[in-house]
């Protein structure tokens, strides 16, 4: 069942009533939303968890679900003329003179020098790392703000399964628990093979499932910043209600660098980051961008296969950060078939002009993308923005190709880094009109959206 009013049915009626009736074919966490005038952004969403059939493979004591949000009194509309009129409108970090002289202490007159002009020569600014900043918005755990502190009660020993729902308009976050290791036992609704970690990533629309054992009788604080740090949400793991546990100062802001724009190989930059085991040959070829119709888009000139690389502002922090390549189905693919094509898209934009697209067109320029039912389909994506988009296709599952083969992950929403390419599987196996889409929620709505028709 899907719920995209204009594409899978005509939507809901002010007023009316919709019974939604769809057999379970599988178990996980979920989420859902409404598509509809950015009622997303105003509350309309909520969890779904489906307990399997079976018994669950992984045990636990206790379960929550961390639902985390972004929430602004600025209504949505007023946001997105705000970002038409000025994309950096709330972006209030900007580099300075002082920050000049810092990083020419530290790198030297030259290379700082020659890396401004980059950008000024881009007309970009290396601190545009969220659209909307904390400066608007209160950034929510289960509803409720860093103040309120959302408590899940525990005792010593008990092994507690936390299912975590990026379910924020436009924030990533960077999540961890002091004091506390993860296992990350599932991703987007699908098991993977137990992955213990300090710290991840979860884009908007991702879920991930983990499992923590407190071993101690003291309060942990659940601590989610967001990806530019002007801000975080914050809960309690606690054995009784009323405790609290330190709230840890944000990271350093993320700036980003000319791997995020495409130039891995110029400017001194390399691979040596980078897992090329891991990435598919037909991925190691040059790519060109095709002609894009709107004015002023960048083109990444080298674009990488970044899935080793946890994010911005995660790499060598010393803590032990989730990354993709890490991420191995428990069970392999039931489709097995090598794919008959392959759907090359490059992720567009115009930062003047707030216009967002696939392969330079939005949405009301661009046709369907056709499926034949039965088929399998290879996706790859470019990233030619210095935004990071979490693709995320309704109807199919993606099998993200992060080199294990058949256990590859199977997902629904991928997180495409800056400068990055990475490719996925898809099995058209369910007919029908699918959106397909960045779930950046003012992305979507100013044209990064295609319709994949299954027939």
């Amino acid at each position: 069942m899907d719920g995209v009013p204009g594409l899978s049915f005509a939507g809901i009626a002010p007023g009316a009533h919709f019974t939604y009736r769809f057999p379970i074919k599988q178990s996980g966490t979920y989420w859902y939303h409404s598509h509809s005038n950015m009622q997303e952004a105003m509350g309309l969403y909520g969890a779904i968890v489906i307990d399997p059939k079976e018994p669950d493979p992984n045990s636990y004591d206790r379960d929550y679900v961390i639902l985390l949000s972004d929430w602004s009194d600025v209504a949505p509309h007023t946001i997105i003329n705000k970002l038409k009129f000025q994309d950096d409108y709330y972006n209030f970090r900007q580099r300075t003179a002082a920050s000049f002289f810092h990083d020419a202490k530290k790198s030297g007159v030259w290379p700082t020098l020659k890396d401004r002009m980059q950008w000024a020569g881009m007309n970009m600014s290396a601190t545009d790392i969220s659209d909307v900043s904390g400066i608007i918005y209160t950034y929510l755990m289960n509803g409720c703000t860093p103040a309120a502190n959302w408590t899940g009660i525990f005792k010593p020993g008990e092994r507690i399964r936390l299912r975590f729902i990026n379910a924020s308009a436009m924030t990533f976050y960077d999540i961890r628990i002091p004091g506390l290791q993860m296992d990350v036992i599932q991703a987007d609704g699908n098991n993977v093979e137990p992955v213990r970690v300090d710290e991840f990533r979860i884009g908007v629309a991702e879920t991930y499932d983990c499992i923590v054992q407190p071993q101690d009788n003291q309060a942990y604080t659940i601590f989610a910043q967001s990806e530019d740090r002007t801000g975080y949400a914050r809960g309690t793991l606690a054995p009784h209600s009323g405790m609290s546990a330190p709230i840890p100062s944000m990271d350093e802001r993320p700036v980003r660098t000319m791997v995020d724009m495409g130039m891995a190989m110029h400017g001194g930059h390399d691979m040596g980051d980078m897992d090329m085991h891991a990435m598919p040959m037909h991925q190691v070829a040059k790519t060109h961008a095709p002609p894009l119709n709107v004015e002023n888009q960048n083109r990444a000139a080298m674009p990488i296969n970044r899935l080793a690389d946890p994010g911005d502002g995660l790499q060598n922090n010393g803590r032990r950060v989730l990354a993709y390549a890490d991420l191995r189905a428990t069970h392999p693919a039931t489709d097995q078939r090598p794919p008959s094509r392959e759907i090359t898209l490059h992720l567009t934009g115009n930062m003047e002009r707030y216009i967002w697209g696939f392969d330079g067109k939005k949405f009301s320029e661009a046709e369907p993308i056709p499926l034949r039912l039965g088929e399998r389909v290879r996706f790859t994506l470019i990233n030619d923005t210095m935004m990071e988009h979490p693709i995320h296709l309704h109807g199919l599952w993606s099998e993200l190709e992060n080199g294990n083969g058949l256990y590859n992950p199977v997902k629904h929403t991928i997180i495409v880094q800056p400068g990055g390419r990475l490719s996925y599987l898809v099995s058209a196996d369910t007919p029908g009109l699918w959106a397909f889409h960045c779930h950046l929620l003012y992305h979507m709505d100013l044209g990064m959206f295609r319709t994949v028709v299954v027939s």
